[in-house]
Parts: structure tokens; C-alpha cells; sequence
């Protein structure tokens, strides 16, 4: 009889866990903004409903100490495994030690193909070689390049900044070897989306000074996150509901990504983790002034709040440039490759990509911009899952393809 009540008890308290889920992920649900003009609106809210419940679920199970939050999360975000591709000829290898797998056409070519390096995004936590399977095949197919996906260790089990030195050590590796891989040494170009937006831009700037390797020819940014000392711009309050990354949700992953306390969260939100004399530093380059009008619309500046200094001391890393890329001094800035930035409209980090497009603009470097009116953060994850997909995941990536054809 002992047996039955125990039994009760844990199906109660397991009810009990699961209904307290669903109502909280129907209230996040519920604060979530759609907008209208976003693509497949419906589509998209079921699937932020879907992924705030697995969320959720994975944050409770971490505060009861079944699983840490990220392993769950994981599985979203690994992707389904892709079907064989007789076009392609695909291989995994170790760049100096780094995993990373190779797509290649088997059409013969009469010169060296240009190549092409590309850093997944996902917060630095999330995501793989996997996860971008069709974005880089379709890449490879359809510009006639020699992709090389890196699959970068992941944080929390890789400690910050180990994500953006292993792209690093890659992409090293193939600037010296591109020859082997019938490759061009002089037209590689680096690309990601995301946070390996962030890890393309941080390359390129780490690699300005570099004269004992070829030069990258190019750089492509998908909505990119470029900076951590200003959440309050005007994508931020416009977005800062929007699936399926929030404002809220987008300092949670910076917070988690570097191993920190999450209870900064509010802290980071207001700026208070931003010195006074910091701020106007960088005033000149992350500033709602620089923002075109169009993008302003309701924007009202935020009430200005004074610095912690123990949260200051606590998130130094934020102001890193290998961390906030846009924080680069122009003597770098000048001096970087042809870009290509790609910015959505529904999308917290739109203005990162727009602040960054008008710095390099300022110090004379070629940019490429594509806008995406109704595209959101994360949609490229969806590329190439037929019905599941959205049609600016597919506007996205050829926009990529076409500029990368052009070298």
C-alpha cells in the first residue's frame, strides 16, 4: 500500500511540475510579440510557443538539479541530420585540432574555387556543424566554393573566449593549407550568422595585422551581435518581445554563455554594468543618434541609470573587442575586408548590424546591405526544411550566395 502512495505522490508532484510549465510558458507565450508583418506569423508563434516550453522546462529542471538548462536546449538547436548529397563530396576533418567538416562540389574545375569559412551561430551554447548542414551545402552548390563549417567547442563545458580562438585557429589553418583543397588562397571569405556573426567579425579584425598569411578577401554578417554596452537601442524596444529572441532572453544568453550570475540580468538590461566615462567613449559609435530615422519609430531614450561597480567588475568581458567587435578602434576598422551585413526588421540585434555597417562605411570599407523587412532573428536555422521553413530564410542565403559569387 506504502508503494501506491509513493507512487501517487510522484505523479502528483510530476502533474503538479508540468501543469506549473504550461501555464508559465503560456504567460510568456502571452507577452510574446508577433508582429503582423513578420513572415508566416502563425508558423513562427508556434514554434516560439514550442521552444519557450522546452525553455522553461530545462530552466526548472536545472533549478531542481536534474540537467543543466543548455543540455535540453541542445536538442533544438542540433538540427536534423540531411539526406545524401551526390553533388557534394563531404568530409569531416581537425584544423589544428579543431573540428570542422569540408563541402565541395565533384564538378570539376579548370581554376582554384574560392573558399568560404562558416561559424554557426547559438549563442556561443547552442548549434553545430548539424545545425547549418543545408545552409552550407546549399552554399557550396550554389556558388561553387569549397565551404568549410567550424565546429567550434561550446560554452558552458569550453570556457569563454576558447569559441572564438578555436574559429581563429581554423581559420588560420585554411588561409596557409587553402591550396591543398584546390582553393584560392587570395578569395576566402569568412561568414555567420549570429553569434557566429560576431566570430566573423572578430577574425577579420584579429587577422588585420597578419602579414605572414593571405589576406581574407571578404566578410558576411547575418544578423550579427556586435556589442554589450547598450541594450536600449531602438531595435531593442521595438523587438524586445519579439520571437523567438527576446531582449530579456538575449542578456540571459550572454549571462549564461560567459558563466556568470543570471541575477545581473536586470542590471545589464538598464546599463548599469556600463561606466560613465565608458559610455561616453563610446558614444561616437553606439548611439540611438546614429540610428537612421526610419528605424527610430516610437523610440523614447531610456531613463539614464548609474553604474554598479561590482557588476562592472563582474562582466569586464562584455567590453572586449573579441566580445563587442564594434568596439574596435579605427586604426582596425580601415583596415577590414568587403562586407556584407545582413540585418532583419523583426530582430532585437537589427541595430548592431546597422551601427556596424555605418563604421565601416565611415573608414572607407565596401559594404553590402541587405535588409530583410520581414525577416527575425534565428530564421535561417529553418533553412531548407521545406514547409518548415520561412521565405526569408531562403531570401537570406541567397542574398549571402550572391555576394559571395561576386569574388
Amino acid at each position: 500500500m506504502e508503494f501506491f502512495y509513493a507512487l501517487a505522490l510522484i505523479a502528483g508532484i510530476l502533474l503538479a511540475f508540468i501543469l506549473l510549465v504550461l501555464i508559465a510558458t503560456f504567460y510568456d507565450s502571452f507577452k510574446a510579440k508577433i508582429p503582423p508583418e513578420v513572415d508566416q506569423p502563425s508558423k513562427l508563434s508556434l514554434y516560439h510557443y514550442f521552444y519557450t516550453l522546452v525553455e522553461i522546462l530545462a530552466k526548472n529542471s536545472e533549478s531542481l538539479g536534474i540537467f543543466k538548462e543548455h543540455i535540453l536546449i541542445r536538442l533544438i538547436f542540433g538540427g536534423l541530420p540531411a539526406s545524401r548529397d551526390s553533388k557534394l563530396f563531404i568530409k569531416d576533418l581537425h584544423f589544428d585540432g579543431v573540428p570542422v567538416r569540408i563541402y565541395l562540389t565533384r564538378l570539376p574545375s579548370a581554376s582554384k574555387r574560392r573558399g568560404v569559412i562558416f561559424f554557426h551561430g547559438g549563442c556561443g551554447m547552442y548549434g553545430g556543424i548539424r545545425s547549418h548542414e543545408r545552409v552550407c551545402r546549399y552554399i557550396a552548390r550554389k556558388s561553387d566554393s569549397v565551404v568549410v563549417s567550424v565546429g567550434y567547442c561550446l560554452s558552458p563545458e569550453c570556457k569563454y573566449p576558447a569559441q572564438n580562438l578555436d574559429c581563429l585557429t581554423a581559420t588560420i589553418h585554411f588561409l596557409k593549407t587553402a591550396e591543398n583543397y584546390g582553393v584560392d588562397p587570395d578569395r576566402i571569405i569568412v561568414c555567420g550568422d549570429s553569434v557566429g556573426g560576431t566570430f566573423t567579425a572578430n577574425v577579420c579584425q584579429e587577422l588585420v595585422n597578419r602579414t605572414d598569411i593571405p589576406k581574407i578577401r571578404a566578410q558576411v554578417m547575418i544578423y550579427p551581435f556586435l556589442q554589450a554596452l547598450n541594450f536600449n537601442l531602438p531595435s531593442h524596444q521595438k523587438n524586445a518581445f519579439t520571437a523567438l529572441l527576446s531582449r530579456e532572453r538575449t542578456v540571459h544568453y550572454i549571462l549564461k554563455y560567459l558563466n556568470k550570475d543570471c541575477s545581473m540580468k536586470e542590471a545589464l538590461l538598464a546599463g548599469s554594468h556600463v561606466p560613465a566615462s565608458m559610455n561616453l567613449k563610446y558614444r561616437k559609435w553606439i548611439n540611438p543618434d546614429l540610428i537612421p530615422e526610419k528605424f527610430k519609430q516610437d523610440y523614447e531614450p531610456p531613463i539614464p541609470t548609474s553604474c554598479v561597480p561590482q557588476v562592472h567588475e563582474e562582466t569586464k568581458e562584455l567590453f572586449e573587442t573579441r566580445f563587442s567587435p564594434l568596439l574596435a578602434e579605427d586604426a582596425v576598422i580601415c583596415r577590414l575586408p568587403e562586407a556584407c551585413i545582413i540585418t532583419c526588421e523583426h530582430d532585437v540585434l537589427r541595430d548592431d548590424g546597422l551601427l556596424y555597417k555605418k563604421r565601416l562605411e565611415e573608414n572607407d570599407v565596401k559594404v553590402t546591405w541587405y535588409h530583410i523587412e520581414e525577416g527575425f532573428h534565428g530564421t535561417i536555422g529553418f533553412f531548407g526544411y521545406s514547409i518548415f521553413s520561412f521565405p526569408s530564410s531562403s531570401k537570406i542565403v541567397d542574398h549571402a550566395v550572391n555576394f559571395i559569387k561576386g569574388f
